[in-house]
């Protein structure tokens, strides 16, 4: 986990400032930084690193108190010999346990896996999204000789950004048998140990592989900066009007009035197919208030704080990390 935090981050750090365009339902919205996105992601993941902590301690517990947890058979030798147990294992006593620990620790446990693998599904569904042909703004890193299909050659399939959202997948599925697994008769049944005999080692194993193959993929992405700033003009400036609104608003017009004019540009520039600053350079509202609209579309103008952002995130991974 903490090497994927570092590939993720060294992306950050390397495209803090690597425009793009930022996406919500769907649509073009804001200009960002592919860096931003990447600071995002390696600080979710700091998250799930700090989670991971909370949990080793909460589940590495043990108990040698007999078969309803009062200790009897080992009379008064019990508190000794549990806590010399516990020691040679690497674990702490709990107190008090029935003939087994409490089930809501593996609950804890499985629920951060799945956590995990739902966070690493994220960033793979993103990546395999920004491949795709309509956009290709980045790529998972193909082999010389790799095939892609074995009938369609021209292939070039995010084939490890699918395996991880299978088998994420295949991890939050162990989260039900885990939640019914708590459930016992009086001090305990073993309803839960078939179960956990196969939950337990199959979602750390898969955890543990997904974490290492979204290292791998982050660690030899391919981004393409041109195309991000290829893809910000498909819009033909519309994604500015949010910074032209406030635009106004500074020179004296109000909120309400500079949105719905600016809506109503954008409007008639979607309808005859042309360039927003084509529409605005006619309203003489506009070119009375604003000096250099051409100015105005230029995306690097209206990234915000994104690369002062991602340094202040590296900052902290690296402090927590070294």
């Amino acid at each position: 986990m903490a090497e994927l935090i570092k590939a993720i981050a060294r992306l950050a750090e390397e495209h803090k400032a690597t425009i793009m365009i930022g996406r919500t339902h769907g649509q073009h919205a804001l200009p960002i930084t592919f860096g931003l996105k990447m600071a995002v992601y390696a600080k979710e993941m700091l998250r799930h690193y700090r989670r991971l902590q909370q949990i080793k301690e909460e589940v590495a517990v043990g108990k040698m108190s007999g078969a309803v947890g009062t200790g009897a058979a080992f009379g008064e030798k019990f508190f000794e010999v549990q806590d010399f147990v516990m020691k040679e294992l690497g674990l702490k006593a709990e107190l008090p346990a029935t003939q087994i620990v409490g089930r809501d620790r593996y609950i804890a446990m499985l629920s951060l896996l799945a956590n995990v693998a739902t966070s690493l599904e994220k960033f793979a569904t993103e990546i395999r999204n920004l491949q795709r042909n309509e956009i290709a703004e980045v790529e998972e890193y193909f082999e010389k000789k790799q095939v892609g299909s074995s009938t369609m050659p021209h292939k070039r399939n995010p084939i490890t950004c699918e395996q991880i959202c299978g088998l994420a997948r295949v991890i939050r599925s162990n989260l039900l048998p885990a939640w019914e697994n708590a459930i016992q008769w009086h001090e305990r049944d073993l309803c839960n140990s078939s179960a956990e005999r196969f939950i337990i080692p199959h979602a750390l194993i898969l955890t543990d592989w997904i974490l290492y193959k979204m290292k791998q993929v982050f660690s030899s992405l391919r981004v393409y900066p041109e195309k991000m700033a290829e893809n910000i003009e498909i819009s033909k400036g519309l994604i500015f009007t949010e910074a032209i609104m406030i635009k106004l608003v500074e020179k004296g017009m109000s909120r309400q009035e500079a949105h719905e004019l600016m809506r109503q540009c954008a409007m008639e520039a979607k309808e005859k197919g042309v360039h927003l600053k084509e529409i605005l350079k006619e309203k003489k509202e506009i070119v009375e208030l604003l000096d250099d609209i051409d100015e105005l579309f230029n995306p690097g103008n209206y990234i915000g704080k994104a690369p002062e952002l991602v340094e202040k995130t590296l900052k902290e991974i690296a402090e927590e990390l070294r």
